[in-house]
């Protein structure tokens, strides 16, 4: 099962499960994408249909982002004019998760929510012993002294 969407003045060939990126869409209702503009529909293998005003085919917004720079670089020959500019699109990654057509509804397998893992708690009486069982380290300076004073400039050599 698949449909060809049009988004952003593109087409798009998608099936439940699939993630694809359009230009940046408005979040709309609970991070849900409605497209209403499908221009064809495929129940089976061969078997497309041109759907009336009656399909639909929703998504759950995946993340918003920009593309990569796109340099544009505009040149004149012979008349020292040169442009250089920048671009980067918006876009918006949509999960399909639903594709209805004449009452039929194709859906796609519902993801593992992810679960965090707990941070493992240590008891305060352990950290009070760590920090009590830390030696005390001498400052840096008094170190660096002692190893000076041991070391003495060789005399230098005269001409």
């Amino acid at each position: 099962m698949y449909a060809v969407i049009r988004a952003g003045g593109k087409q798009y060939r998608v099936a439940p499960g699939d993630v694809i990126r359009v230009e940046t869409q408005g979040t709309g209702t609970n991070g849900q994408v409605e497209f209403s503009d499908v221009l064809a529909v495929s129940a089976g293998d061969g078997q497309i249909g041109k759907p009336g005003s009656g399909a639909l085919v929703t998504g759950d917004v995946v993340e918003q982002g920009r593309e990569k720079k796109i340099l544009v670089f505009h040149y004149k020959r012979k008349k020292q004019y040169k442009k250089l500019r920048g671009h980067r699109q918006n876009y918006t990654a949509v999960r399909i998760t639903e594709i209805a057509f004449d009452g039929q509804k194709f859906s796609a397998p519902e993801l593992p929510k992810k679960v965090a893992k707990p941070k493992k708690a240590a008891p305060a009486e352990t950290e009070e012993v760590k920090a009590e069982a830390k030696p005390h380290k001498a400052p840096a300076k008094k170190k660096a002294a002692a190893k000076s004073a041991a070391k003495k400039a060789a005399p230098k050599k005269k001409k």
